[in-house]
Formats: C-alpha cells, structure tokens, sequence
C-alpha cells in the first residue's frame, strides 16, 4: 500500500509517500507561499534530480494537484498512475478531548476538527483545508488523521488541569493538552528499542527542541506531564514563543503599550523567545554564531533557552521520583551539540555522566552521549512524525477493510445453510 502523508498550514503543505511493504520514502517535498502567484514547489526523489518549480498556487486544493501531478510525472515522479496512492494520512495538532487515538477522516470528524478550531485557530483550519484538498482530488481514498495531543491524553487530571475556577474547565475545556505528542511517542519507542527494556518498566524524559519545543515526562510508556499546555504557547522558551510567563504580563503590556488582543497574541507567538531576547534570529545557529562573537543580548538568550529545558527537566525527575534516559530529539535536539551539553552540564548529581566525545559524533541512529557507568542515559533520537502518520494509516485502513469484509461474510451467512442437527 502506497501512502501519502499531508502536513499542510496557512500557505504552505509539506508531503512524503510512502511505500509500506517498506516503509520507504519514494518521494517527498513542500509547497511554499499558498495564495500568490509565485508559489514554490520542492519536489524531491532519491537517485533523481531535484525539482523546484514556481507558479500560482491559490489555494490548498491547486496544491494537492501540484503534488499528484509530480508524483506522476514522467521524469520526476514515481508512480505510474494517481490510482496507486491508496490512502492518505494528515497531521492535525489540536484533538482535544475528543480523540485520544488516530482515526479514519468521516463527517463527524471533521466537524470535531472544526469545532476545535478555537483551540488551535493557526493550525486546525489550515489542517481543515489539506483534508478538503485532498478530498477535491482524490475522493474516494480513505483519510486520516494523526493528532499531536493523542498521546497526552493519558496524563491525570492533576497535571493537565489549572489552578483556575473549573467552571472554564467544565464549560470550555480549558486545560493542558500537551502537544509534539507524535514525536514524544515515537522517540519513547525508539528509546526503549534500543536500552533493550520494556516501555511499561521506563521513566523517560522526551525533549522535542526544534523551532516549537516541549518537554514530556514518560512513566510506564503512558505521557505524565508535558511542558506545552492549552496551546504551543506555554513552556520551554522558544525560538519566537515566550514560553512560561507570569500572566499579569498579559494586561500590564496591554495597558502600557496600547496593544490589541491580536497584538498581544502576536508577539508572544512571533516576536518573544531567542528571537525576542537576542534582537537577532529565532533559529539557534544564529544565536550562538552571535554569541560566539560577542552579542551579550544572544548569549543571555541562549543560557535562559538552555536554563528552562534543564529545569523541566530537573521537574519531571522529581514528579517521577526518578529517570532511566533523557532523550534530545527534533532539528535543535538531534543537531546541536552544544545545547546538549550545556542542558547536562552540572547534573552528575542525577547520575548522569555525560560523554562530551560521545556528544559531537553525529549519526542518523538514536545513540548514547553518556559514559558505559551512567546510571541515567541521555540519548540523542532522530524522530520521525512522518512514519508515525503512515503507520496509523496504514494500520487503520487495514483494519476497516477486515471489518468491511467481516461485515460482509455475516450479511451473506444464511441459517438455512447450517448443516442439519447443528446448533
């Protein structure tokens, strides 16, 4: 079965196919600037050239079509016809309370997701349109979709409610939903593969540190705690995000700046973070290479970027009475060798003896940065949300064509045709 992943936003779409006999990529690539006349397609096949065409893409379902026609085209596609895609798998970041699992796309799906669009105005509806898209070009392929708070779900009421009258709680959902929960979960996977122990017998301590970062508490294979909350917004300081905050800030600002609502909302999303300490750049490397040169504003950036994970860290060992690994995962977490280090710096008193030539090599497999006598491992993980969305795919589809074709054995079964005396 040949499945293609959608991970679409405002005005842009980011795809991959995949073979999953085995589980290999056979192509992927993004559209970029959705809704102007010079939208970008990156189109790109192992052992083939890439290809970047620009055009006018208006709109979500005209990128859709872009991408079937690339995967179709004679000389830098790789299927021999649209009818071999035979499912397609979308990421949708908000699931609220109603889905705790991945699910095929129906209509009280998708009214759900539209009903959660409150919850995640930047990124439900732009999920919305990929699904529409696809439905406008392939209709009859089964979809679905993997949600990014699924797997916090599992999180008890005392971590992920507020200490706000439950009234908000009860007429609003107002909670922590905890998100990147695809990524945390497949790492915690990964991880346990390679220590060679039970999921059900680890304490983990995941940390997605990439543009929007988070950390996750793992116990038992189930998420416990996890530093985003109602939104992306809350907890690790981020490469434009604030992060935790007093929330007085919130009217304080309003009043002495004379800001709107949407104002507000845009600078603790867009212009806080690196970004709005350093004066310099939201993306890591940049921040560092002006450290490294002297900017005083990106070095305090980076050591209160790198003082938040530690103490998340340091809280979840505690909440869990204890770790078995820490795990670095997504393009800071996997990449920089340097956030690593100094996140694990002075933290032998957790057992952690941290192997500073371990920690530079660089690899596509999940690996060990801590001496063979640590008592805690600090791995570093590749993650890969994509495989995940593929996976449940697949997995779901297959499992309605078995129901489908139960349903269809019961329906053709007559009493009349038991053998006589049988009961």
């Amino acid at each position: 079965m040949k499945v293609l992943v959608i991970n679409a936003g405002s005005s842009s779409l980011k795809y991959q196919l995949y073979d999953m006999t085995t589980e290999k990529v056979l192509a992927k690539g993004r559209v970029e600037r959705i809704g102007l006349d010079a939208s970008i397609l990156t189109h790109e096949v192992e052992n083939k050239p890439d290809m970047r065409e620009v055009s006018e893409i208006l709109d979500h379902t005209t990128a859709i079509k872009k991408v079937i026609e690339m995967l179709v085209h004679r000389k830098f596609g790789v299927l021999h016809s649209m009818d071999e895609i035979e499912a397609v798998g979308h990421r949708v970041v908000h699931g609220g309370e109603s889905f705790s699992k991945s699910v095929l796309i129906n209509e009280e799906v998708k009214l759900e997701i539209r009903r959660l669009f409150d919850l995640a105005p930047l990124h439900n509806p732009a999920h919305m349109m990929g699904i529409t898209a696809v439905e406008d070009n392939l209709p009859n392929i089964p979809q679905a979709v993997v949600f990014d708070t699924a797997f916090h779900q599992t999180m008890p009421k005392h971590t992920y409610l507020y200490a706000i009258p439950t009234v908000l709680y009860r007429k609003h959902k107002v909670r922590r939903y905890g998100f990147h929960g695809t990524s945390h979960d497949y790492v915690s996977k990964a991880a346990s593969h390679y220590l060679k122990r039970p999921l059900e017998e680890l304490k983990l301590i995941t940390c997605h540190i990439g543009n929007g970062a988070s950390c996750t508490a793992i116990m038992n294979g189930k998420s416990y705690d996890t530093s985003m909350g109602m939104t992306p917004l809350e907890g690790l300081m981020m490469g434009t995000r604030s992060g935790d905050m007093d929330p007085a800030i919130v009217p304080y600002a309003i009043s002495k700046e004379d800001l709107t609502m949407n104002e507000i909302n845009s600078m603790l999303n867009k212009h806080s973070g690196l970004l709005g300490i350093s004066g310099v750049s939201g993306d890591l490397r940049e921040v560092i290479e002006a450290m490294d040169e002297g900017n005083n504003n990106a070095k305090v950036a980076f050591e209160m970027y790198v003082y938040r994970i530690k103490k998340y860290i340091g809280a979840y060992i505690a909440a869990m009475n204890g770790v078995d690994a820490i795990i670095f995962t997504a393009g800071v977490g996997e990449n920089s060798s340097i956030l690593r280090q100094k996140v694990c710096e002075d933290m032998s008193f957790f057992g952690i003896d941290f192997d500073e030539a371990k920690n530079v090599v660089r690899s596509s497999e999940p690996r060990d940065i801590t001496s063979d006598e640590s008592k805690v491992k600090v791995l570093v993980v590749p993650t890969n949300e994509e495989l995940i969305i593929a996976r449940d795919t697949y997995r779901l589809v297959l499992e309605a064509i078995e129901t489908e074709k139960a349903r269809a054995e019961a329906e053709t079964f007559k009493p009349s045709e038991l053998p006589e005396g049988s009961d």
